[in-house]
């Protein structure tokens, strides 16, 4: 049964974290492999005349959250419902609660979640669509609503508390995995949790990066983010001990800032061909002080797609190892490199190895796309079989050429 947490987080307006530990999912979005699981937090606010509510859970556990809810208020009670984000993850037990509630919750959104809300779950009453920048009166507190599109949906909105100086993010700020508390309180607990963070922005946020820098600076030049008091996200940790941290954080993915020395590799080998090239590339990076990091599809061994997407930000270079397989890209990296291209395109030096029997093709083929991305093409090294004293020169060669790039 996954655990449900409730936090009170503010006694003046009274705000709780409402949290579920979703440890039963396996894929999120039906396509990023999470083993770690994901937690799904709403907060409700009680305050002079009225009871908001922001966002819900999946609505595999709406049955849950109303329970949890009615642990603290009434439905009947709620007077607004915050929809920052109308992704089912945060929207899905909306519904239920609404129907619980009477329907006569005044709902709040931007005009495309408006849509949207209508299109997912036929809601088109009592619905009001803000103003990016709009302010609403709400008892005794005011909430300024502030548009960050494509973080990661066209709809997406964060609520600024201003006289609370608290920021309720949503999908922005968040993260995989079930951490163990429920604030950046233990920073043992952080680092463990950040990689997650990673792991999430790319699969789900990636496709759009640019707009997490955008975004983020934008919230920044409206001075809210300096004295912030807490950022309440729609997954993971929430942040009070340094809150500024998660967008920090989450502008260094965006950008693709670089951890000295990580170098990335990702390749395929059958039947230890492809291997013996990459290990040549390896010995060459380590001599020069690098520290590789290793991804490999063998028979005995196939790693999540996300796991390699969510290593690629922080990484100087990349290393691409490919066999040719029935005239093209071996389908492991194939599917690797598409999603790559896609969520992780960042400006970084790439190296391709490409190895074949009896027509030399992947190392074309990655080449090609590479070129058209916004990564930075070094050498395609391509190797019949194994490669002979020649091709390790050659090996050695972009290696060194890679490095040269990185500025060394």
């Amino acid at each position: 049964m996954p655990k449900v947490w409730v936090e009170k987080l503010l006694d003046e307006p009274e705000l709780y974290l409402l949290r579920i530990d979703d440890d039963q999912i396996k894929y999120f979005e039906a396509t990023w492999d999470i083993p770690e699981g994901i937690t799904y937090n709403a907060y409700l606010m009680k305050t002079e005349g009225a009871v908001v509510l922001f966002d819900a859970w999946k609505k595999d556990y709406a049955y849950q959250f109303l329970e949890t809810l009615s642990r603290i208020v009434d439905p009947k009670e709620i007077t607004h419902i915050i929809v920052h984000h109308t992704e089912p993850d945060h929207s899905g037990a909306l519904p239920k609660v609404l129907e619980a509630n009477g329907y006569n919750a005044k709902i709040i959104g931007t005009a495309f979640a408006k849509r949207l809300l209508e299109a997912f779950y036929g809601i088109k009453e009592n619905v009001h669509a803000v103003e990016d920048g709009e302010e609403l009166k709400i008892g005794s507190r005011t909430l300024r609503f502030i548009s960050v599109p494509w973080l990661h949906w066209p709809d997406t909105m964060i609520t600024y508390l201003v006289e609370d100086k608290v920021i309720l993010s949503c999908d922005a700020g968040g993260g995989y995995s079930i951490p163990e508390a429920i604030d950046d309180t233990n920073e043992e607990v952080v680092e463990r949790y950040l990689p997650y963070v990673t792991k999430y922005i790319v699969t789900v946020i990636g496709h759009y990066h640019k707009y997490i820098v955008q975004n983020i600076e934008k919230i920044k030049n409206l001075g809210i983010v300096d004295d912030v008091r807490m950022i309440l996200p729609g997954h993971g940790l929430i942040w009070r001990k340094n809150p500024q941290k998660i967008f920090e954080y989450y502008a260094n993915v965006g950008s693709g800032i670089p951890k000295k020395g990580k170098i990335l590799v990702i390749y395929d080998s059958m039947y230890g061909f492809v291997e013996r090239s990459v290990r040549i590339a390896i010995d060459e990076l380590q001599k020069l002080g690098f520290e590789p990091v290793v991804y490999k599809f063998t028979d005995k061994e196939a790693p999540a797609v996300s796991d390699i997407l969510g290593e690629v930000p922080d990484s100087e270079a990349l290393i691409i190892g490919a066999s040719t397989y029935e005239a093209n890209v071996h389908p492991r990296i194939r599917y690797t490199l598409y999603e790559l291209l896609d969520k992780a395109n960042y400006e970084k030096p790439v190296l391709i190895l490409g190895t074949f029997g009896w027509a030399g093709v992947a190392g074309r083929e990655i080449e090609t796309l590479i070129k058209r991305s916004r990564f930075d093409h070094v050498d395609t090294v391509e190797v019949r079989g194994r490669p002979t004293d020649e091709d390790e020169a050659k090996i050695r060669e972009g290696i060194r050429e890679l490095v040269k790039r990185l500025g060394r």
